[in-house]
């Protein structure tokens, strides 16, 4: 069994798109699981529901949480407690990183924390790092490049941001990948229903312009690419 962690950010992604029928067609062919944790489930789908304006994307994913094409992972009571833990301390040293003044700069949420500290724990259970798919620029920068984090937060505030760069190595063994990788595995392996050439590249802005962290030159890289990532 394969396995890949998600956030919140791509899940609400492809269901505005209109591409949840990717993860159904890639957990069938690849036998690969999608795990969320309780806190992006309330994120994508118990909150939602309450919610006229987003009620039908909340249907979608209950749905696939109904068929098990998106689940919790299967975890022990004292792996949920030790979740918890690894939750609320990456969050608290996330959040305590960067600093404008005497002002911490706040980075993650609850969200994103869990989706780490599930990875965490699923690495003792598999031996495997797993990937997480979030879309969001911050925490993928804080994983792959905090250094450069600081340095965009620089320009954001037009101010000289400290960093406690000792955090940096608490989140560099994350391994992440964006709402657009999986779709260009899905479009690569045939999986998309759009038979059209100019899909795959509408797909990939579909999914930037509703939230993915990735640039033009990116997207024009991903779509003139012909070797899939499998």
């Amino acid at each position: 069994m394969k396995y890949l962690i998600f956030d919140s950010g791509p899940l609400i992604n492809f269901s505005m798109n209109g591409l949840l029928y990717l993860l159904e067609s890639m957990h069938k062919k690849f036998n690969v699981d999608f795990l969320i944790t309780k806190e992006i489930k309330e994120e994508v789908i118990d909150n939602p529901l309450n919610i006229k304006r987003f009620e039908l994307e909340a249907l979608r994913l209950l749905s696939l949480f109904k068929k098990g094409i998106i689940k919790h992972a299967d975890l022990t009571k004292n792996e949920i407690d030790e979740l918890r833990v690894i939750r609320n301390n990456l969050m608290q040293t996330a959040n305590s990183t960067f600093k404008s003044g005497r002002t911490e700069i706040h980075l993650i949420d609850k969200g994103e924390s869990a989706a780490l500290a599930l990875s965490i724990i699923m690495k003792k259970k598999t031996n495997l790092n797993i990937p997480l798919v979030i879309d969001e620029r911050t925490t993928r920068i804080l994983c792959e490049a905090p250094e450069n984090l600081r340095k965009l937060f620089e320009k954001k505030l037009h101010s000289s941001i400290k960093a406690n760069k000792n955090n940096y190595a608490l989140f560099k063994d994350f391994k992440i990948i964006r709402s657009t990788e999986i779709a260009y595995i899905a479009y690569k392996n045939n999986l998309v229903d759009l038979k059209d050439p100019r899909a795959l590249e509408a797909i990939l802005y579909g999914l930037k312009l509703n939230g993915c962290s990735i640039s033009e030159k990116e997207v024009e890289e991903m779509s003139g690419m012909r070797n899939s990532m499998i």
